[in-house]
């Protein structure tokens, strides 16, 4: 039987370890899932490489303010068909203005009223997770079936828009329609960032956003070294009687030596509180960080 040539030796004992590494990233995935005794799913996907990890990456999870990277994302595709321009003004009404959940809309026009520019209330979709403004943006796209389609015409199956936030605020239950596994987000992302399918100037103005978006500094950030460049939208329901039904985070990562780490991490169903849920999210984040850095 002839010698295994010194390279194939070589080729070989690399690919035991990148195995043996991916096996020990997995397990620390489920352990701290088990502990965590929620729902979590994890997708991975390292854009130069095509290296990809998923934790339960097929399973469904409750996307909230998820969603609002993809509404934003075809906003922007409206501006580049020349149906809106950014610099466009959309009147807010009273029936716009959500009455719960955050939304500096609210707190600056109660009663509506307000002339705000397509560039703002996008703005405000991403970085401040505006209800307010993401409904604003769901009406100019013509409903959530609509968005839903061209989601879906960019050959992402696996995302659900159903529901506006207004609609999600009078039942705790609705959030569900609005659902996605994690791989699907992570290719959504994926899509944005290589599929030319937004001008350099709309791409510019989300990763923008994105980058700069508010919440969320404890999740895929929290662990992260200082400066890390996250372009990222994060989600998260209210908690009723001790159940959260989702925190998450999802997006961007550019790791030191400036390859692009696109991932996702949901926490669903869960009873733990939103420093244990948050960590959860920065410890998860932090070990896919290590393993493709």
């Amino acid at each position: 039987m002839p010698l295994k040539t010194p390279i194939v030796l070589l080729l070989a004992c690399l690919s035991a370890s990148v195995h043996a590494q991916t096996t020990a990233l997995r397990k620390t995935i489920d352990s701290i899932a088990t502990h965590s005794k929620s729902r979590i799913g994890v997708a991975a996907l390292l854009l130069e490489t095509g290296d990809t990890l998923t934790y339960k990456g097929n399973d469904h999870y409750p996307m909230q303010s998820v969603y609002k990277f993809p509404i934003s994302f075809a906003i922007l595709h409206q501006v580049d068909l020349g149906k809106y321009k950014l610099d466009q003004k959309v009147t807010i009404t009273n029936d716009d203005i959500l009455p719960l959940g955050h939304s500096p809309i609210r707190e600056a026009h109660p009663h509506g009223g307000a002339d705000m520019t397509i560039r703002e209330i996008s703005r405000l979709n991403i970085q401040e997770s505006d209800g307010t403004a993401c409904d604003v943006l769901l009406r100019l796209l013509g409903g959530t079936k609509k968005t839903d389609d061209y989601i879906k015409s960019l050959g992402v199956k696996g995302i659900n828009i159903a529901t506006t936030e207004k609609e999600q605020q009078s039942n705790d239950t609705i959030q569900y329609r609005n659902w996605a596994p994690p791989i699907a987000i992570t290719q959504l992302y994926k899509v944005y960032f290589q599929g030319n399918i937004l001008s350099k100037s709309s791409y510019d103005v989300l990763w923008k956003d994105m980058t700069e978006s508010h919440p969320g500094p404890k999740r895929i950030k929290g662990q992260l070294p200082a400066g890390t460049i996250v372009a990222h939208k994060t989600g998260t329901s209210g908690t009723h009687n001790g159940f959260t039904a989702a925190t998450n985070d999802t997006g961007i990562i550019i790791l030191p030596n400036g390859k692009h780490l696109i991932l996702t991490v949901f926490v669903s169903d869960s009873k733990g509180s939103e420093t244990e849920r948050e960590g959860w999210i920065a410890q998860i984040s932090k070990a896919v960080y290590d393993h493709f850095k």
